[in-house]
This record gives C-alpha cells, sequence and structure tokens, in this order.
C-alpha cells in the first residue's frame, strides 16, 4: 500500500511500464486511485503531477489522465538527406522521416513563413557575414496527422536564394526536391551537413505552438549546410518535441 505520493507514482509507473495501463489508456479516476491505494485524492493528485512531469501521462481535459504514447516516428541520421531522395526524386527530408516510419504525409504538413531578418551573432558566424546584415529567414512548422511534432527555421544569404522557391512562403516544401534541390540549381549543391543536439525544457511561444503537455522537453537541433568548397549555404534551427521523435542513426566507424 502507498503511503506518500512518490510511493504511489512508484507503483503507477511501474503498472504503466508492464503495460497494464497501455499507451493511449486513461488512468482510473482519482478518487478511485485513493480507495485502491488507501491514500487521500491529494496524495494521487500529486503522485499523478509527478508521472506528468516525467512525461508519462498527460491531464486530457473532460477524458482524464492519458498514458502518453512513446516515440511514434524516426528521425533518421544521414539517410534523411540521402542525394537520391532530394536530388534524383522528390522526397524531402521530413517525408524520408515519415516513409521510414510507416506514416503517411502530404506536402501542406510543412507550412511556412519567409521573411528578411538581420542575422544575430549565431548566424553571422555561420554563414560569415556581418551581424546585423540581412539574411532570409524560411521558418517552418511541421504536423502530423495534424499534431505539430517540430519546427525548423533556416537561414541563407540573399544572393543565394533570392527569387528561388525557397523565398515562396506557399504550404509545403521549396518544390520538388525541397530546398537542397534548389540550392543546387543555383550551383550550391549540399556536400556536407553538420549537425548539434542538445535537450532543454520549452519556451512558453514554443509550449504552444508544438502543442506540448506539461513537463515535455524538446531537443534542439543546430545544421551547418556546407558545398563541397566548403561554402556555407544554410544555417538551421530546429525545436522537436522530445516524445513525438526517436533519433535513429547508422554508419560505418570510423578507423
Amino acid at each position: 500500500m502507498a503511503t506518500g505520493y512518490r510511493e504511489l507514482a512508484d507503483v503507477l509507473r511501474a503498472a504503466i511500464l508492464r503495460g497494464e495501463y497501455p499507451e493511449g489508456s486513461t488512468l482510473p479516476k482519482q478518487d478511485e486511485l485513493a480507495t485502491e491505494h488507501g491514500v487521500n485524492v491529494k496524495t494521487v493528485r500529486n503522485a499523478v503531477s509527478l508521472l506528468a512531469a516525467e512525461g508519462l501521462v498527460t491531464p486530457v481535459r473532460r477524458r482524464g489522465t492519458v498514458v502518453r504514447i512513446r516515440p511514434p516516428m524516426q528521425r533518421l541520421g544521414a539517410e534523411r538527406y540521402a542525394k537520391s531522395k532530394w536530388k534524383f526524386g522528390d522526397l524531402v527530408a521530413f517525408a524520408a522521416d515519415r516513409e521510414a516510419s510507416g506514416r503517411p504525409w502530404k506536402w501542406t504538413d510543412q507550412t511556412q513563413t519567409v521573411r528578411q531578418v538581420p542575422a544575430d551573432q549565431e548566424i553571422a558566424t555561420a554563414l560569415s557575414v556581418p551581424v546585423g546584415s540581412t539574411v532570409y529567414e524560411r521558418a517552418r512548422l511541421v504536423k502530423d496527422d495534424g499534431t505539430p511534432t517540430h519546427t525548423l527555421t533556416s537561414y541563407y544569404r540573399p544572393e543565394d536564394v533570392k527569387g528561388t522557391p525557397i523565398v515562396d512562403p506557399t504550404p509545403g516544401p521549396a518544390g520538388s526536391g525541397g530546398g537542397y534541390a534548389v540550392l543546387t540549381m543555383q550551383g550550391l549543391e549540399p556536400h556536407e551537413i553538420a549537425e548539434t543536439f542538445y535537450a532543454r525544457m520549452p519556451t512558453p511561444d514554443e509550449r504552444e505552438t508544438l502543442e506540448l503537455p506539461a513537463g515535455e522537453p524538446v531537443m534542439i537541433l543546430q545544421r551547418i549546410t556546407t558545398t563541397e568548397s566548403g561554402k556555407v549555404v544554410e544555417f538551421a534551427r530546429g525545436v522537436h518535441s522530445a516524445s513525438r521523435f526517436s533519433w535513429s542513426y547508422k554508419f560505418k566507424i570510423p578507423d
């Protein structure tokens, strides 16, 4: 019998991990849990809050406490950027993730806002331009079956992308093959990608945009894309809902 909210959280957590409460199911009502475990409702409420902070459950209005679904979609590593997908086909990176995960997708799963902005220090350093100089910002929001999964915001020098589909705000990728295909047509074919990831808690705006439940962290991506000659042609920042992806990498072990 649980004696405090931490002990009750331990019991409920173990039951969830054993599959007694499957993903997407609802926990018993709080008064029912209180009776079953011999505690008061406040103890149950605190235990559920602890599990929500851990990302195991989500309180849903008029439904109850729902067991969270574990990562539903792969985010591929190097394979998502394969030239066979965008240079010789029309499969952009987010769609490659969907197909690898066996999930349907449509072009309008991605929307974007395009504008000219002053380069901050990070953008300026990546693109080798002065701080405050004008760059193009292409901010995308990507959804899976109506649920936001991540944002990705890319920055470009105006002379590299002005007048191209990259600066077209129409929903969907930047034409067949997406932005990398457009850069290739500009004589700026992507050759190397460097990605850095780290985790943090979301800002209030990120929580609202991605419709995140309480306690959910985000994975932050920073991406630098260069040509074979070493010219940086894109700097990107991504914010990913941590629970909506698994991160998948396959590579040959370096000597």
